[in-house]
């Protein structure tokens, strides 16, 4: 670990060198690669050299206590050093967590879509909570939601409903919240009371390019027709609503909310391109099921990962056992002591997988 460690300091060396140079600043495209990468290697190398500190300080704290003649000063000493060597145990984990094989998908904006399953109306207004939990979360990190395509019902909810979540590192938190999303409360439409429990699934995908999907526009089959809805403004008088096959996958994406054809073909194909992409990682991920098995963030959208108990408050995610009676504060966006968890979760996994 640590000749790694030492020839990536080396890297993260030339890499400040080269963005500070005029000749690379010139050549922009260059400059950014560059500040890319050192951005990637800051964290590792602060944490790289915190280790080196660490290990200085015990080396002289060991030396000192060797010549020491002074009781008092010799438990100043000792202290020193019983705190520097926890510091190191805690650097040394850090650091290994910091050199896991980062997910190349990271960093990248987010689709989301949410279908609501068993339960009927009850589900769809769930998926409605869920988007609203979602966006409100996104506003916390100051990310941009934008509706893609939407299923409304006339009661408030949605029978599916697709967005995308635009902001620095969404997939690295978002991803966790692939798969059945299950609500246990009285419906409002129950009249004796009782307890109902429905279902709703959630697909995180990565937001791809062109140069990561190409599609080719013969695999293509694009049909028009007219949007519905349940009324209103939702409702369009012209054929602004486009429907795209792609035929080799048989995947198939709806986009009506825009009142551009033009725009509901750019959504839809941004839809189609994650899609695609998600069935090409499923089959990679296939191949190396084992070590899927061990990762907390696994994306399969059949798996139940979390119930909503309202008569409770509480909410459970059942992959990593925890338990949260914060259920009003959850729905309003407040998911980061959930998703760290899960991110903790997953590292540990992904450590023990590496001895």
């Amino acid at each position: 670990m640590f000749d790694k460690l030492e020839a990536l300091e080396e890297r993260f060396q030339t890499l400040s060198e080269k963005i500070s140079d005029p000749a690379v600043i010139a050549d922009q495209d260059s400059w950014r690669k560059y500040c890319k990468d050192h951005a990637e290697l800051t964290p590792i190398i602060e944490k790289f050299r915190e280790y080196k500190q660490a290990k200085k300080t015990i080396a002289d704290d060991k030396q000192m206590l060797s010549e020491c003649q002074d009781k008092d000063f010799e438990e100043l000493i000792k202290a020193e050093l019983a705190e520097a060597e926890a510091s190191l145990e805690k650097i040394s984990q850090e650091l290994k967590v910091l050199l896991l094989p980062k997910d190349p998908n990271d960093e990248k904006n987010v689709i989301v879509e949410i279908r609501g399953g068993t339960g009927g109306d009850e589900a769809a207004l769930f998926a409605a909570d869920l988007m609203r939990m979602y966006s409100m979360y996104a506003e916390s990190k100051r990310w941009k939601v934008d509706i893609l395509n939407s299923n409304p019902t006339d009661i408030g909810g949605f029978k599916e409903v697709c967005f995308s979540i635009e902001g620095q590192g969404a997939y690295s938190r978002m991803k966790y919240e692939s798969g059945v999303h299950r609500v246990q409360r009285v419906p409002s439409t129950e009249s004796s009371g009782r307890i109902h429990t429905s279902a709703v699934t959630v697909a995180v995908l990565p937001e791809v390019e062109d140069v990561e999907v190409q599609i080719n526009q013969n695999d293509l089959r694009i049909d028009v027709f007219r949007a519905g809805g349940p009324g209103g403004q939702c409702v369009n008088t012209t054929d602004s609503a486009v429907r795209i096959t792609h035929l080799p996958t048989g995947i198939v994406v709806s986009c009506q909310d825009e009142k551009s054809q033009h725009k509901n073909k750019d959504k839809a194909m941004k839809i189609l391109r994650s899609r695609i992409y998600e069935a090409m990682q499923e089959q990679q991920n296939a191949e190396i099921a084992q070590e899927r098995k061990a990762q907390v963030g696994s994306g399969d959208r059949s798996e139940r990962i979390r119930t909503y108990n309202f008569p409770q408050g509480r909410v459970t995610d059942h992959r990593i056992n925890l338990t949260l009676y914060k259920l009003d504060s959850i729905l309003n966006g407040d998911c980061d002591e959930l998703i760290d968890a899960l991110i903790t979760a997953d590292q540990s996994a992904k450590l023990a997988n590496e001895k």
